[in-house]
C-alpha cells in the first residue's frame, strides 16, 4: 500500500493498518528504524514479575482488555493467511 508524507513530515497510517494494530485517534505508537525499514508498533505495557505459588508470573501494571474467543480466532485466521 502506498501513502504520502506531507510537508510537515506526517504520514497517514491507513485505516486497515490502524485497525489491525488496535490503534485509535491520538493513540501512542513506538517507531523504530530497523535495517533500513521503519517499524511502527503499539506501545508495550509496563509489566513486572510476581511469584505465585512458587511460580513466576508476568503481571501488567495497567488494566488490559479481556482476551475473548473471538479475538483469539481472528488472530489465528490472520496468521494463517
Amino acid at each position: 500500500m502506498r501513502t504520502t508524507i506531507d510537508r510537515a513530515g506526517r504520514l497517514v497510517l491507513p485505516k486497515p493498518f490502524r485497525e489491525a494494530l488496535g490503534l485509535g485517534d491520538g493513540g501512542d505508537v513506538e517507531i523504530q528504524l530497523v535495517d533500513g525499514c521503519v517499524t511502527i508498533t503499539p506501545p508495550s505495557v509496563a509489566k513486572r514479575v510476581e511469584y505465585r505459588n512458587g511460580r513466576a508470573v508476568i503481571v501488567a501494571d495497567e488494566e488490559l482488555p479481556k482476551l475473548t474467543d473471538e479475538i483469539v480466532w481472528a488472530t489465528l485466521e490472520q496468521t494463517r493467511r
